[in-house]
């Protein structure tokens, strides 16, 4: 399934869901900020939001500093 990422076009497994998206890109327990088409996909729906082929997706993890 082909989907933009952050600006950039790629290919993931068919019938992921966005918790899975974070698992594979190592953000799991990390702070991140989710956007798909355009809308945010609350941290209590990432594990019941299926990607669909074409969906633009944004994601923005937190950094801390001092």
């Amino acid at each position: 399934m082909n989907i933009v990422l952050n600006g950039e076009p790629r290919t993931i497994e068919a019938a992921s869901s966005v918790a899975d998206l974070i698992q594979a890109l190592g953000y799991a327990g990390k702070r991140v900020a989710i956007e798909r088409n355009g809308e945010i996909v609350p941290r209590s729906a990432h594990q019941h939001t299926l990607i669909a082929d074409g969906d633009r997706l944004e994601i923005v993890v937190a950094v801390g500093g001092g």
